[in-house]
């Protein structure tokens, strides 16, 4: 791709950006959220045609004029949310629109059946039948089902997209063993990540964008991750973790006997005034439900939960007794998509500032510039749909919607998922600030580094039980993932 320029209204995306890929060759392309690495890969699959640039393929010239156009082009893109429809089956999602067939059109279900039990083969999903359905899988198998379509257009060029973004250390490690794979049966992979330990791990070469230009490129045995960081967000981070600020002894959460059944079983615990409590565990461990229940979420709740006495068995009570929650899926239960930065930024806060009904203008405006001045939301008029908006920076609306409610308890449920190392260090500094303000924060996260940096305490859970409390002078990554993974119970 040789000077890919990109403009929206109002907005240059791409600034004359060059990157190249070449045959068995995993390129990590870096950049903070907002970079314009989607857009530039968006251009490559066809979504969007440059306003200026030329791309090449194997040298020859190519002006990509649709999505399918790149993929008879041998290009295929995975992109971070899936293109898979749940109630259908696996062969069916992997050939959809384009099914082999038999004389007078009726379906080859021999051929389809094969075709699909060579590419799971190929993507180490053996253990799968090509009828079952996208719905009754794992997120991690639904990653390796998008990459099984995207081999099946015989791509020559596969573009993955934060594909680790939702998987935990496992499922990563298998997906790194694909893209290895992949590459030596010749492919050439652009590799979209914010998690720089993977990177080390797999790429060949890094290319770097910041603020939709072209910084540079390296092979990676030439660079630190230190190096990395610095091209991408044109400073140092020193210390990515702020120093924590001491809690008080006054319990603003308290938890006691809380079961849900066949979900959680008998959780109790307290956060302080300004603490920050992390929450670990692995994958189905109950940290999600967690959240959800002490939210007020299940109508079959037993248990208490009290935010400073006031006791919360509902959403509604939750909000007024201060408790808010940031969920770890913004674009499902984070955000109204279709409407815009202004509106998401009010959402919670209609109640309180409307007076008999009617919102004022001046009121909103106020709140919204706020925020996003506070956050350093980077969005060019508060307008635009929420969904034009980088992952980080709809992240930080989410957080901001919630912010305005003056929250007395904060539950963040992986904050900084799919989220820039530049992005990481803001959010951290922005949990500090709230912190001295007295807020309590449950930090729920599959990150061990963030657990071990931000919080005071980590409960460990297993099965939908707390199996270990940790301050944070003892905690390690070996106790943890040993208390996790269903290891003796720390009294």
């Amino acid at each position: 791709m040789k000077e890919i320029t990109m403009e929206f209204p109002g907005v240059k995306a791409l600034d004359k950006v060059s990157i190249k890929v070449h045959e068995s060759e995993i390129l990590a392309l870096l950049g903070e959220n907002g970079a314009g690495k989607s857009t530039l890969m968006k251009v490559l699959a066809g979504v969007y045609q440059p306003s200026n640039g030329q791309i090449f393929i194997n040298g020859v010239p190519v002006k990509i004029e649709s999505p399918k156009h790149s993929q008879n082009l041998g290009i295929s893109i995975i992109y971070q949310e899936f293109n898979l429809i749940p109630y259908m089956s696996i062969a069916e999602n992997i050939f959809i629109g384009r099914e082999p067939r038999k004389i007078k059109g009726v379906l080859n279900r021999k051929k389809i059946n094969e075709e699909t039990r060579r590419l799971l083969d190929k993507v180490g999903l053996k253990h799968l039948s090509p009828d079952s359905l996208i719905s009754e899988l794992s997120v991690a198998e639904q990653q390796l089902v998008e990459i099984a379509k995207a081999l099946s257009f015989d791509s020559k060029i596969i573009i993955m997209d934060e594909p680790t973004a939702a998987l935990n250390d496992e499922d990563t490690n298998k997906l790194l063993n694909i893209m290895r794979d992949l590459k030596q049966q010749g492919m050439g992979i652009i590799f979209i990540t914010h998690r720089l330990e993977e990177v080390e791990a797999v790429a060949d070469r890094i290319s770097v964008l910041r603020d939709g230009q072209y910084i540079g490129s390296e092979l990676i045995k030439n660079v630190t991750r230190d190096d990395m960081i610095k091209m991408m967000v044109g400073r140092e981070l020193t210390d990515l973790f702020p120093e924590k600020v001491d809690a008080t002894d006054e319990v603003a959460l308290e938890v006691k006997n809380l079961n849900v059944p066949r979900t959680l079983y008998d959780i109790n615990f307290t956060v302080h005034k300004g603490e920050i409590v992390g929450i670990a565990g692995l994958m189905g461990s109950g940290k999600t439900e967690l959240s959800r229940a002490l939210f007020g979420l299940y109508k079959n709740m037993k248990g208490t939960v009290k935010v400073y006495e006031k006791i919360v068995r509902t959403p509604r009570e939750a909000i007024d007794a201060g408790i808010a929650l940031v969920t770890d899926d913004r674009k499902q239960e984070g955000l109204v998509l279709g409407l815009s930065v202004y509106e998401n930024l009010l959402l919670p806060a209609y109640r309180k500032i409307s007076k008999f009904g009617i919102l004022q203008k001046r009121k909103k405006d106020e709140i919204v510039n706020r925020w996003i001045k506070d956050l350093k939301i980077k969005v060019h008029d508060p307008k635009v749909e929420v969904k034009t908006l980088s992952g980080g920076n709809q992240q930080k609306v989410v957080l901001g919607k919630w912010l305005q409610m003056n929250p007395k308890v904060l539950i963040l449920n992986e904050p900084t998922r799919g989220i820039d190392v530049g992005a990481k260090a803001e959010i951290y500094q922005i949990m500090k600030r709230f912190t001295e303000y007295g807020i309590a924060i449950i930090l729920i996260s599959s990150e061990m580094p963030e657990l071990l940096g931000m919080s005071h305490r980590i409960l460990v859970m297993n099965e939908g039980r707390i199996t270990a409390e940790l301050k944070d002078v003892e905690a390690t990554q070996e106790k943890i993932f040993y208390y996790a993974s269903g290891g003796g119970v720390n009294v």
